[in-house]
């Protein structure tokens, strides 16, 4: 059997990467941006997005390609709005001030899904409060991560100057970079594709 990573994040490739996990990646071309419409109007929550993208990325690749094949989403959660990713450095820096010195959830995803279905899924929470930093920080850490800041929905990377943002965190790490892991390596494990 093999494992594909239905995802173009780096981050994720490198938690997957780091943790000694054999993958191939390949891109799902799901529609993101018209699902979310869809389910926002449904009355869906942003942990149910954040499932349900999970899984439509997974299944899609797994109809096509034999092995397990690991979806995930993360959606980001402030005051009862759901946020994407900033497009430009003008709208991550408008992110950032509205997230200052309050706290927001992260909602990751993952789901596994073999032969076309759905086989296995965990959710998982992040509650992350950032400091209220200074406009000067704020430049600084924007020049400084350029257009990384807008590979994440919160303009963040934790595991970078990121981590300068925060006050406080309640969560699991691998969350909050968007792919839970330890469920994951047990069920690759279960399934001869990590060493028990």
């Amino acid at each position: 059997m093999s494992v594909i990573l239905a995802s173009k994040s780096t981050a994720r490739t490198a938690v997957l990467k780091g943790a000694g996990v054999a993958f191939e990646t390949a891109v799902s071309g799901v529609d993101e941006d018209s699902v979310k419409t869809a389910l926002l109007a449904q009355g869906q929550d942003a942990r149910a997005i954040a499932e349900a993208l999970a899984e439509l990325k997974a299944v899609k690749i797994s109809r096509g390609r034999a092995g397990l094949v690991i979806g995930a989403d993360q959606t980001l959660e402030f005051e009862g709005g759901l946020y994407d990713k900033a497009e430009t450095l003008d709208e991550a820096r408008a992110r950032l001030r509205m997230l200052r010195a309050k706290p927001h959830r992260l909602h990751s995803a993952v789901v596994v899904a073999r032969d076309g279905a759905p086989i296995w899924r965990e959710l998982v929470s992040a509650t992350l409060t950032m400091r209220d930093f200074s406009d000067q920080f704020l430049e600084d850490y924007l020049a400084l991560e350029g257009e990384d800041a807008l590979g994440s929905v919160g303009c963040y990377r934790l595991e970078g100057p990121g981590a300068q943002l925060f006050s406080k965190i309640e969560g699991d790490y691998f969350t909050i970079l968007g792919l839970p892991l330890m469920g994951l390596l047990e069920l690759l494990r279960n399934h001869g594709e990590v060493a028990r």
